[in-house]
C-alpha cells in the first residue's frame, strides 16, 4: 500500500490560529524563550531533567491549544533518525568503559546502564526539539517571525550583520518547507502512476530505500530552483530593495507578559543547568531495578 501523506506530517512552517495566550505573545519573546529552552536541555545530561523538559514542552503545547495528535505527526518524520541513533548506540556503545550496570549480555552484545541512559536522553531531546520548533512556527506566522528575528538582530547591524537579509532568508526557508513537502508528494504520486513503488515494506533496507527515492531528487530540486527563480523575479518586479532604509507596516510592541515569559525561560535554563540532578542509578536502586 502506497503512502504519500507527506504534507500532513510536516508541522514546521504551518501556522495554526487558536487564539491562545501563546499565540498572543510577542514573536521576539517566543524566539528568545525557545532559544533559552533549547540551551537548557542541550547542556544537561540527566534523564530526569530531560524528562522534566519534555513535560514542560507538553504543558506549553496544552496552553497553546494545539492538538497533541497533530504535534505527533511531526514526530513521524523524526522517527527514522531516532531509530538510527538507537541502533548506533546499541551496537557501538555496549563496550564503552565504564559501562555502568550490565543488565544483559549476549556474546559481544550487551545492554548496559550507559547505553540505556544515552538512548533515553536522545529520545527525550529529539522529541522535545521537534515539539518546541513546531510550536514556534505553529503559534506565529512567518511574517511575525521575520519581524521578530530582524528586530532581535537589529543591534548587530552596526557590526555589519545583515539582519534584514537573514530574517528574509528565515522566512523563505520556513515558507518553503511545506511547499517542498507538497511538491514531493505530487512527484511521488506522478511516479506511482507510472509503476513506481514508495513506502512499501520491501524498502525497509536503507540501500533499497535510497534507490527507490533517488529518481525523486532531480525533479524536486529542479522544481525548487524554478520556484526560487520565480520568487526572485516577483520580488524584482515589485522593486524590492533590502536594507535598513525600508519602512515597516508591522510595529512590534512588547508587553510585561512578554518580558515575564523571557525571564521565566531564562530562569528555567539556569535551573536545568545548575541544579545538581541525581544520577539515574539512584532512581533505579530506589525502584528496585538495580542493586
Amino acid at each position: 500500500m502506497q503512502n504519500f501523506e507527506l504534507l500532513r506530517n510536516v508541522t514546521i512552517g504551518q501556522y495554526i490560529p487558536t487564539g491562545s495566550p501563546v499565540h498572543r505573545l510577542d514573536p521576539r519573546a517566543k524566539i528568545l524563550a525557545a532559544i533559552f529552552l533549547i540551551l537548557a536541555v542541550s547542556f544537561n545530561r540527566s534523564i530526569v531533567a530531560n524528562a522534566l523538559f519534555l513535560a514542560v514542552v507538553l504543558a506549553i503545547t496544552g496552553l497553546s491549544q494545539i492538538p497533541l495528535r497533530y504535534m505527533l505527526r511531526g514526530f513521524v518524520l523524526g522517527l527514522p533518525v531516532l531509530v538510527l541513533i538507537f541502533a548506533t548506540q546499541f551496537l557501538f556503545l555496549g563496550r564503552v568503559d565504564p559501562p555502568g550496570y550490565v543488565f544483559a549480555e549476549w556474546g559481544w552484545l550487551r545492554v548496559t546502564q550507559y547505553q540505556l541512559q544515552l538512548m533515553a536522553i536522545s529520545a527525550f531531546r529529539i522529541t522535545s526539539f521537534i515539539f518546541l520548533t513546531s510550536l514556534v512556527t505553529m503559534t506565529a506566522t512567518t511574517t511575525e517571525l521575520t519581524h521578530g528575528v530582524e528586530s532581535l538582530l537589529a543591534p548587530l547591524r552596526r557590526f555589519g550583520v545583515p539582519s534584514h537579509e537573514l530574517a528574509l532568508i528565515l522566512m523563505i526557508t520556513l515558507r518553503f518547507v511545506p511547499v517542498l513537502a507538497e511538491e514531493m508528494e505530487r512527484i511521488m504520486k506522478a511516479q506511482a502512476s507510472r509503476g513506481a513503488e514508495f513506502g512499501t515494506r520491501r524498502f525497509w533496507r536503507p540501500d533499497r530505500a535510497a534507490r527507490a527515492y533517488l529518481p525523486l531528487v532531480v525533479p524536486l530540486f529542479l522544481n525548487a530552483f524554478q520556484r526560487a527563480e520565480e520568487l526572485v523575479l516577483a520580488m524584482e518586479a515589485r522593486c524590492y530593495v533590502s536594507g535598513g532604509t525600508r519602512t515597516k507596516f508591522v510595529q512590534l510592541r512588547g508587553r510585561w507578559v512578554d518580558v515575564a515569559v523571557v525571564m521565566a525561560a531564562l530562569a528555567f535554563m539556569g535551573f536545568m543547568v545548575l541544579f545538581p540532578w541525581p544520577p539515574v542509578s539512584d532512581w533505579l536502586r530506589a525502584a528496585g531495578i538495580m542493586r
